[in-house]
């Protein structure tokens, strides 16, 4: 395989210092670049880099150009690359650069260490970066430069060096502070509009602040209480809105399903929409008008951008690779997991289900600031909630409860008493009782809350009270009963 132009050694004679080996390793720089030419997909694991960190100026051309292909959602590999670099000077004699792409995918040996590749060339750059900084500052030294100079210098260059691969996260409490400020006006000049996106849910909104950019927000409740109708309420009025305002407000939503298929939500929606229980539409319980006020919604809504993907059995690290992969395709403004549970633990964690979860938190946590977007994480509660008279949901009942906990920005719980009320029904023998209970339901039927168990930017604790409709699996406002 070619071998660059050997630069192995800086020469220092200008200080009377010995020259220096600079560090690299081209064998890892080819092996990295052949991974992925063999698969695009490797790029969504590898930690931080950029065509700065290659040794080789070919070796960082070439990466620029395979990533400007992925980013726009084209394959890369040696055939498409090829036109590129047709005009590009040849290494030698024998192989032009096209020739080479297609040496350097042929000879790729693993596309599982591509990390290990990844960070030992950026290891090496860093390393090249501080030896230019060391012979900057003999010269300096050497100059006469005043010390004190000097050393401001170094610890500016060694800052930049420590950061290399990522930009830097701190700032003034000035900045902070205006930050702050701006959000204020921009939400006093909206009319006291959330600072989030909507939920759809007015008095949510209000109390929550919308949903949030790099927030994680877990929706929990017991099976069959509504967590799902709920987040699918909030997914599809965001995408909705997106398409009536022409991509002003609202988002493209990705919703990971990993416990309904892809089928069964669009059938929910399709139901939220044209108001005909989903139940009825799938078993054809539907007279003329109904099946053609069916088949004319399906029409209306069938270019909404939401994107549900039904593949289950994933680990975070695979969930996370996907997640990027598709933003960088349809740029969604909101990723739903349904739900937290079923995301598959590493395996060095030996089966141990609170370490997974914690994991699992952890990692979501960092992958809704990484991807910029709020990420709607569904969670299960434990039967502790089944056994105590009120059964309204507290942060000691999520199910590997700690981390969920401390991980979250928000965490929303789903309540309905008509779910428990219905399964109280006594026998119709007894009329006195059998009254009453249906007094009792009367009462809480059509109604439900969300209760902000935790809420990091806001009041915790608060019961925001919601319409419900089950014939629909459908939340909205309690005062217009309207989404």
């Amino acid at each position: 395989m070619y071998m660059p132009d050997q630069r192995d050694l800086v020469n220092t004679e200008s200080t009377g210092s010995p020259a220096v080996s600079t560090p690299h390793n081209i064998e890892a720089e080819q092996a990295l670049l052949g991974a992925m030419l063999l698969n695009n997909e490797v790029w969504d694991r590898l930690p931080p880099i950029d065509a700065v960190h290659f040794y080789d100026p070919l070796h960082g051309q070439i990466f620029t150009a395979i990533i400007e292909r992925i980013k726009s959602g084209k394959p890369a590999d040696p055939v498409t690359l090829g036109p590129a670099f047709t005009k590009h000077q040849a290494i030698n004699e024998f192989l032009t650069v096209p020739q080479y792409l297609g040496r350097l995918a042929a000879s790729a040996v693993s596309i599982v260490n591509a990390v290990d590749y990844t960070r030992e060339i950026t290891e090496h750059a860093a390393q090249r970066r501080i030896i230019d900084v060391g012979m900057r500052l003999v010269e300096q030294a050497s100059d006469g430069v005043p010390s004190k100079e000097i050393v401001e210098e170094a610890e500016r260059f060694l800052l930049d060096v420590s950061e290399a691969g990522g930009a830097s996260t701190w700032q003034t409490f000035k900045s902070a502070v205006s930050s702050v400020i701006e959000e204020a006006n921009d939400a006093y000049r909206q009319g006291g509009r959330p600072r989030g996106m909507s939920t759809g849910l007015i008095d949510l909104d209000k109390k929550l602040g919308g949903l949030v950019n790099g927030n994680l927000v877990v929706i929990a409740g017991r099976p069959g209480i509504g967590k799902t109708a709920l987040a699918v309420n909030i997914a599809w009025h965001l995408a909705k809105l997106y398409q009536t305002s022409g991509g002003k407000e609202g988002c493209v939503v990705q919703f990971d399903s990993m416990e309904m298929q892809a089928r069964e939500l669009a059938g929910r929606v399709l139901a939220t929409e044209c108001g005909i229980p989903a139940s009825r539409i799938a078993t054809g319980d539907v007279d003329d008008r109904e099946i053609e006020m069916v088949n004319r919604t399906a029409l209306d809504i069938e270019a909404t951008p939401l994107n549900i993907d039904d593949a289950g059995g994933l680990t975070l690290g695979r969930l996370a690779s996907r997640a990027r992969r598709i933003k960088r395709k349809t740029g969604f403004g909101l990723l739903v997991i349904d739900y937290l549970q079923l995301i598959m633990g590493s395996s060095g964690n030996s089966g141990n289900r609170v370490q997974d979860v914690t994991e699992i938190t952890v990692g979501l946590k960092a992958l809704a600031k990484e991807l910029n977007v709020p990420i709607i994480a569904l969670s299960q509660l434990s039967r502790k909630v089944e056994e105590r008279a009120d059964k309204r949901p507290q942060l000691s009942d999520l199910r590997e409860s700690g981390s969920i906990e401390q991980d979250a920005d928000v965490v929303m719980f789903v309540f309905r008493e008509e779910y428990y009320v219905e399964r109280e029904r006594p026998g119709e023998d007894d009329l006195s009782k059998f009254s009453d209970w249906q007094r009792k339901l009367s009462t809480v039927s059509g109604r439900g809350e969300v209760i902000l168990g935790k809420n990091r930017a806001g009041e915790s604790g608060v019961l925001v009270p919601v319409a419900w409709d089950g014939r629909l699996t459908k939340f909205s406002n309690l005062t217009s009963r309207g989404f």
